[in-house]
């Protein structure tokens, strides 16, 4: 199984999850001592990371090509790797969207294309899961940017499950809430103390882990899962009940 953004947060803990599971793992990240940090963390097995720079999106599919013939085909594939950036609207910059959208929208539609290819998905069958957010469904002030490259990618996830279900390949995508991942203290620090209380009450059963958000992808993986396509998980701690 492949995830990108090993080297930390949701990522590693997924990483971490799938491997204590069975898994043989290719991780990949754009911090080489961190990957290997995740790889210490690993329980025993074929592990393997790979540094990738994921905003040259014409770069994945020949890797992914070279990762299937050198160790096999994919039987999962997990997107995890993403950016926020928050900014009032009336100050955002047209790069702030294009930055954003190359990493949380483009990268995962071509991560997703890649696997598609011949030899990349086991023929068995592959489980996509892209990791998007809450924050797709619902807006939040001073995340313009970061919501609607997160609202694309479930677009993308639905029409991706329609067309490459007749190759066996599920395609689902996760929406978290807050996690407590480096990404989301950064954002948080911005808001202040008080702003960080009241997001914190809006998730009723508090704010997630890494590891919330990886028991989920260990499900859309497994044979468990395997009627399931197309959808978007919430997976946010009862903020979207609001």
């Amino acid at each position: 199984m492949l995830v990108t953004g090993a080297s930390s947060g949701i990522g590693r803990a997924t990483s971490i999850l799938l491997a204590q599971l069975g898994a043989e793992l290719v991780c990949l990240g754009r911090n080489e001592a961190r990957l290997a940090e995740t790889l210490a963390a690993l329980a025993p097995g074929k592990h393997v990371s790979q540094t990738l720079e994921l905003s040259d999106s014409d770069s994945i599919a020949p890797l992914l090509t070279r990762l299937a013939a050198e160790g096999g085909p994919f039987a999962g594939v997990v997107h995890s790797a993403g950016v926020q950036r928050a900014a009032p609207l009336r100050i955002v910059k047209s790069k702030d969207f294009v930055d954003q959208f190359n990493i949380n929208v483009l990268s995962a539609a071509m991560l997703t294309a890649a696997i598609a290819k011949r030899g990349v998905a086991a023929p068995t069958g592959c489980s996509v899961v892209l990791i998007g957010s809450v924050m797709s469904l619902l807006g939040a002030a001073g995340l313009s940017a970061y919501c609607a490259s997160k609202g694309a990618l479930v677009g993308m996830t639905r029409a991706a499950a329609l067309e490459l279900a007749p190759a066996r390949i599920r395609v689902n995508a996760l929406l978290p809430g807050v996690v407590d991942t480096e990404m989301s203290r950064a954002y948080l620090e911005q808001l202040g103390e008080e702003h960080t209380q009241t997001v914190t009450r809006m998730h009723p059963l508090g704010l997630g882990s890494p590891a919330d958000v990886a028991g989920a992808v260990a499900f859309l993986l497994s044979d468990a899962a395997r009627w399931i396509t197309g959808s978007c998980l919430t997976i946010d701690g009862g903020y979207s009940a609001h």
